[in-house]
């Protein structure tokens, strides 16, 4: 099978965890007879030093005529970067948020697994976490306040702003449908979470999430306010299996997640329409700091990758291989620094992608 990869590095460490990625991706074509033919653009800071934005139009056709997209990271040190002294709408996150919107991609998918080999790195107390736990966030991408009406002026003397909530009934039940259906082939289980006593959007989103899970009736639904959902996460994480949210709840909530795994350096994340296209990037960001030294942990972005080749691709053996590589990897002692423990093995980034690629 043949298809066609749009690869954008990005910034910091992206483009060292994508090359381990495409390796991993390449040894997957070998061994199970695929064409992988892989297109390189530019987005984030490394498209504002070459092209003076973040993103351009041309990259986005070119994103469009693939099959699924790779994603790095994108960003830098917000602090000292030239890129964060540029207007919010020339900066690097902007045309993260500019691709999202030209693609379509309006469900994103967070998971959040608790690896036994990584029980240790977990900052709950053991017996919260005893057994593991298994959740995916589904989280709407294109909508809510990430996208509505935003100003600053100046009234009566002082500067207010404002930005503007904003969900219609089609936004939500494309989403949540999108959310059951996930649940359908996990554990049937769908937690939604909103703030529906304060929150008219809330209220909307209840609504219609109530009216979708009537085409459902084999999925549990359970409605949970987002500030319980925050402390429920870290009280009993093995309790959620799909978690459905709207986009500023499941940015927060989804990050939270990825720390209580022990470490951000391991989740995956997929972003998708429609149909079958998708957007792939680790959960973490660019990590300035460490660009270069090559001791990123690639494994977030090696398993966006079998995300890719599950969820667009429809390679499930595929993806279920890579992931048994990465168990088996950890499973013998191996680690990047930012999962590292006593008695386990230390390797650098390019290492782990070896690793991997000798257990596919």
């Amino acid at each position: 099978m043949e298809k066609n990869i749009t690869v954008i590095k990005g910034d910091g460490i992206g483009p060292e965890i994508v090359d381990e990625a495409i390796k991993v991706l390449d040894a997957v074509a070998k061994k199970y007879n695929h064409t992988f033919i892989y297109t390189d653009i530019l987005m984030g800071g490394a498209s504002i030093d070459v092209h003076g934005v973040p993103l351009t139009d041309e990259a986005i056709e070119i994103a469009k005529k693939s099959d699924a997209v790779l994603l790095g990271s994108i960003g830098g040190d917000t602090t000292t970067s030239p890129w964060y002294q540029l207007e919010p709408a020339l900066r690097p996150e902007a045309g993260l948020l500019k691709m999202r919107k030209a693609l379509n991609l309006f469900a994103n998918l967070r998971p959040a697994y608790l690896y036994d080999e990584l029980k240790g790195a977990c900052p709950l107390k053991e017996e919260i976490t005893q057994g593991g736990f298994d959740m995916m966030i589904m989280r709407e991408l294109t909508g809510g306040l990430y996208f509505g009406k935003r100003e600053t002026k100046e009234v009566n003397g002082e500067l207010v702003a404002h930005d503007n909530l904003e969900y219609s009934e089609s936004e939500i039940r494309r989403i949540a449908k999108r959310g059951f259906d996930i649940a359908m082939k996990r554990q049937k289980k769908v937690v939604s979470v909103d703030k529906a006593n304060v929150l008219d959007s809330s209220r909307l989103w209840r609504k219609i999430v109530n009216e979708v899970a009537k085409d459902y009736p084999e999925v549990e639904l359970e409605h949970m306010l987002v500030d319980n959902c925050a402390m429920q996460l870290v009280k009993n994480p093995q309790q959620f299996d799909v978690i459905l949210t709207e986009n500023m709840f499941g940015d927060i909530l989804s990050d939270e997640a990825s720390m209580i795994t022990g470490s951000i350096g391991m989740l995956s994340s997929a972003s998708l329409r429609d149909d079958q296209f998708g957007m792939y990037e680790p959960s973490h960001g660019s990590a300035p700091d460490i660009a270069g030294k090559n001791i990123a942990n690639p494994i977030a972005t090696i398993l966006s990758a079998a995300m890719m080749l599950r969820y667009s691709f429809d390679m499930d053996k595929e993806a279920s291989a890579v992931e048994k590589a990465i168990q088996k990897v950890l499973k013998d002692g191996y680690r990047t620094v930012d999962i590292m423990s006593d008695g386990q093995k230390e390797v650098s980034c390019s290492v782990m992608g070896n690793l991997i690629v000798e257990r596919l």
